[in-house]
């Protein structure tokens, strides 16, 4: 099983600009990389909350790190965060980290079924207490609604295609095995496009994780909430791995920055929207070379960072 490493991990501590003292908070623990690198910069009287919806890393994270007693581990979902603040007792953070994706230790478990290179479950879950799967999604949807799927998550131009075979296939038998729907989508795609841009697969499974786990939806929701539990000057740092997360990320920056979101044609403000965030680059940080020939995952990976504006009408 492959070591996880966090992504684009020194660029990201150096902008989250930690003090020793500072409460911090990474909204997607994984194995524990950023939280680790947090745990270095801060003193005994700073802490780092860390929350991931996958029981498994809790419990690898509880086990490495049980030397830290500034470290709060929580099983919860990211969008959550202000209602997590709340039973903490803490009002407001000094920074916030997030790396959206999957770890690798989820895609090297074949029981985890996120894997088109390993024979597992069709499940996807990163939270296993949920009851969508993946495979109630191939089983049990229309062709419409499994098209739109792999279509919108992942940009996929056989979807139609796929979702037919998909549906002639469960008609015969279900569909419970990853390997199982590579076959169906290697026999939907025609031979000719098979042989460029990588795994057949990959984009169907791709869609059916962020389809299965309500990624996307959960991600515009969790920054706006996050931001408003932000400090004045603390910084939120989020890294993604693909188009559509980033483009989230990008677009919800952008809004929250802003003192007026009204249409351009309006006469005069009626939004009653205030600037919270301060975009501090335009375009983001991307790996250097050298750490996507060490960890090719961090290939497409992209960070961006805003800060915590002062809010005068909530009085901050």
């Amino acid at each position: 099983m492959r070591e996880h490493k966090p992504v684009l991990l020194q660029e990201t501590i150096e902008n989250l600009d930690c003090t020793e003292d500072g409460i911090y908070l990474d909204g997607t623990l994984g194995r524990g990389g950023h939280t680790e690198a947090i745990l270095k910069k801060i003193s005994d009287k700073g802490l780092v909350i860390a929350i991931d919806r996958d029981k498994q890393a809790i419990a690898a994270v509880s086990e490495n790190f049980s030397g830290y007693n500034n470290l709060e581990l929580i099983h919860g979902n990211f969008k959550d965060i202000p209602g997590i603040l709340d039973r903490l007792h803490i009002d407001k953070v000094d920074g916030m980290v997030f790396d959206i994706g999957i770890s690798s230790p989820q895609v090297d478990n074949p029981e985890r079924g996120f894997s088109y290179s390993h024979d597992g479950p069709l499940d996807m879950r990163m939270n296993r207490e949920q009851e969508l799967t993946a495979a109630t999604i191939v089983n049990k949807y229309s062709r419409k609604e499994i098209s739109e799927i792999i279509k919108k998550y992942g940009e996929e131009r056989w979807a139609a295609r796929i979702a037919k075979f998909i549906i002639d296939y469960r008609k015969r038998e279900k569909i419970t095995r990853t390997f199982q729907l590579v076959k169906i989508i290697k026999n939907a795609i025609p031979a000719a496009a098979r042989r460029s841009g990588g795994h057949p697969a990959k984009r169907t499974f791709q869609a059916l994780r962020i389809a299965t786990n309500n990624e996307l939806a959960q991600l515009e929701e969790m920054i706006e909430g996050a931001v408003s539990r932000l400090k004045p000057g603390g910084k939120i740092c989020i890294i993604s791995f693909h188009s559509l997360e980033d483009r989230i990320v990008k677009h919800t920056f952008r809004n929250l920055a802003k003192d007026c979101i009204c249409p351009p044609d309006f006469p005069i403000c009626v939004c009653d929207h205030e600037q919270q965030l301060k975009v501090l680059r335009a375009n983001p940080i991307r790996p250097e070379k050298e750490e996507i020939n060490r960890n090719p995952r961090a290939r497409s990976a992209k960070l961006r960072v805003a800060e915590k504006v002062l809010n005068t009408k909530a009085g901050e």
